[in-house]
């Protein structure tokens, strides 16, 4: 299946029109995946004046290769289900700050002041945190060092990049299968490798996968290197079981094997789980007055599409309840 590259950038969105760092905004988006993209409808629609704030648009969902259970859509991918996200914003008079994430948030004087990397400092009534989950690495020697050589995590971005390769896949679970799903349309040969005994995904997924005569599936593995000079050439492995070391010949590696939340600048702010996600209740509220949680970033149950664009609206929603409530609009 062929997928259309679609560009996704600033213009997309609007004109290159920014928020200003002199105004004092009643709500600021942090993100720029479906319920960042909601909640910046609702905001809009509530007439509040707001501005969005992400390092790139999408999230997780542009990276996704076939989306079969998004209302409205029996089948669509990902890149093409968040330029339609795109056109819903562009319709609404949002600013945006899109290329660099958050470093720094803080509160008050019921002001937010949301800090980028850059050193631009934002300034807010309320706050929306929608920033999602981040790739978790395997923390192994030539992880690092070959990143972007070889060292992957979109296959559906990279998957031509390996055509007639050999690659491996580091994850049991849904992620790693349907990564293997995309690499085995180009790929010679597709390893998938999986720490713990037994697989963790989805039936239908591993009855698709092992349709295809060039698969290896190896689980009860841990990748305790993986090697190549400029580029990746091969990864170790060890059997758990009998401590066996053996080297898998591979082109490239796709790490599928679970995602942190991107919390880092609120963690000190605001009450986070022990894995790091923050903490809300049903409408959305953190422990810290005015800052509001949505999306996968937060303690709600069911990483999909879907619900997260409906957290987006409740986050909105529930901000500008508070903003009323408060008399600050």
């Amino acid at each position: 299946m062929d997928f259309p590259g679609i560009s996704i950038d600033l213009s997309t969105v609007q004109d290159h029109k920014k928020p200003d760092p002199q105004f004092l905004y009643d709500l600021l988006i942090i993100g720029g995946g479906p319920s960042a993209l909601t909640a910046a409808v609702y905001a809009a629609r509530k007439m509040l004046k707001a501005a969005l704030i992400t390092r790139d648009f999408g999230g997780q969902v542009k990276n996704t290769s076939e989306i079969e259970n998004y209302l409205g859509y029996q089948t669509i991918t990902g890149q093409e289900l968040v330029h339609k996200f795109i056109e819903h914003v562009k319709k609404f008079d949002v600013l945006v700050h899109e290329g660099e994430p958050v470093s720094k948030l803080l509160k008050s004087d019921n002001r937010f002041q949301v800090y980028l990397h850059s050193g631009t400092r934002y300034l807010s009534r309320a706050v929306i945190w929608a920033t999602g989950k981040r790739h978790r690495l395997l923390n192994v020697p030539g992880e690092k060092e070959l990143m972007g050589r070889g060292v992957a995590f979109c296959a559906i971005c990279d998957a031509p990049f390996f055509k007639d390769k050999e690659v491996v896949v580091a994850g049991g679970g849904n992620s790693g299968f349907t990564a293997a799903l995309d690499l085995l349309k180009v790929a010679k040969k597709v390893t998938l490798i999986n720490r713990s005994k037994g697989f963790n995904a989805d039936e239908i997924l591993v009855n698709a996968v092992k349709h295809y005569s060039h698969i290896d599936l190896l689980d009860d593995h841990d990748i305790v290197q993986i090697n190549g000079s400029n580029r990746v050439e091969s990864v170790s492995v060890v059997n758990r079981s009998d401590k066996q070391k053996k080297e898998i010949k591979a082109d490239g590696i796709f790490i599928q094997i679970g995602l942190d939340p991107n919390t880092e600048p609120i963690k000190n702010i605001a009450d986070l789980t022990d894995y790091g996600e923050l903490k809300i209740d049903c409408s959305c509220r953190s422990s810290l007055e005015g800052l509001f949680g949505a999306g996968d970033v937060t303690t709600v149950p069911f990483d999909q599409i879907i619900i997260s664009a409906g957290e987006g609206a409740k986050a909105a929603l529930a901000a500008y309840a508070y903003l009323v409530y408060n008399e600050l609009l």
